[in-house]
C-alpha cells in the first residue's frame, strides 16, 4: 500500500492532536487515508502514533500504519485485539469467547500518545460497529476525545452513506473534521462530477476529493 505525501488536500489536515478514521463502511479507504495522513505527519518531523485497536480477518492494516508512520511500538501495542474472521469485532470476541475490554483499550492509547505529536486511530468498519456491548465505534472516538475523517467512496450512493454518518456522528456529540471522497467510483459514473460539492453542501464539511487513485481500507 502506497502512503507517499502528496498534494492531494490531506496536508491541511495535519493539525490537531490527531484523529479517529473511521468510514461509510468497509473498503472505502481508511486505511490508505490514515497512512497517507501519517505519512504527511512524518514527513513534517512529528513523531506520530498509530493505533487499530481491533483487527478482524488476519489483514494488514495494523502493519500498513506502523510502516507509514515509523511508530517504535511493537505491533501488538499499536493492535490490542487481532482477531481471525472478517466480521464486527464484538462479533469476533464473542466466536473466540474473548471480550474487547475498553479499559485495555485505553491503555493502548495512552502508551501511543505518551510517544507521539500526532495520533491516528483507524477504527474497524463504520461508525455503529460494535466493540463490545455498549461500546461501538462512535463511542470509542467520544472516549479517545478524538475529531473523525470520514472516508467514503467516490461513486454512486456515497451522497446518502457520507451525510448519514455525519448524521449519526454529530447526535452522539462527534466532531466531524472532514469527508475524505479515497475509494474509486465505477469507470464512467457520472455522479463523481458532484458528489463532493454535494456532501460538503448538505453535510456543511469540508470535503477532499482524492480523485480516482486507488485505495483500499
Amino acid at each position: 500500500m502506497s502512503a507517499r505525501p502528496r498534494g492531494n488536500g490531506l496536508a491541511g489536515l495535519v493539525r490537531g492532536r490527531g484523529y479517529f478514521v473511521t468510514g461509510t463502511g468497509t473498503g472505502v479507504g481508511k486505511t490508505w487515508v490514515a497512512c497517507a495522513l501519517a505519512a504527511l505527519a512524518r514527513a513534517r518531523g512529528l513523531r506520530v502514533g498509530v493505533l487499530k485497536p481491533a483487527e478482524s480477518g488476519g489483514g494488514g492494516d495494523a502493519a500498513a500504519l506502523k510502516r507509514a508512520s515509523g511508530c517504535p511500538l511493537p505491533l501488538a501495542a499499536i493492535r490490542p485485539y487481532a482477531f481471525r474472521a472478517p466480521l464486527a469485532p464484538a462479533v469476533d470476541a464473542a466466536l473466540e469467547g474473548r471480550v474487547v475490554s475498553w479499559p485495555r483499550l485505553r491503555r493502548a492509547y495512552a502508551a501511543v500518545a505518551e510517544a507521539s505529536d500526532f495520533i491516528l486511530v483507524e477504527g474497524a468498519g463504520g461508525l455503529l460497529v460494535p466493540y463490545a456491548p455498549g461500546l461501538d465505534a462512535a463511542g470509542l472516538a467520544r472516549r479517545l476525545g478524538l475529531p473523525l475523517i470520514v472516508a467514503a467512496a467516490r461513486g454512486l450512493g456515497t451522497v446518502n452513506h457520507s451525510l448519514l454518518t455525519l448524521e449519526a456522528a454529530r447526535a452522539r456529540g462527534l466532531e466531524v473534521a472532514a469527508v475524505v471522497l479515497s475509494a474509486p467510483a465505477v469507470p464512467g459514473d457520472p455522479s463523481v462530477r458532484d458528489n463532493a460539492r454535494l456532501i460538503a453542501r448538505l453535510g456543511r464539511v469540508r470535503v477532499v476529493d482524492l480523485g480516482a487513485r486507488r485505495a483500499r481500507g
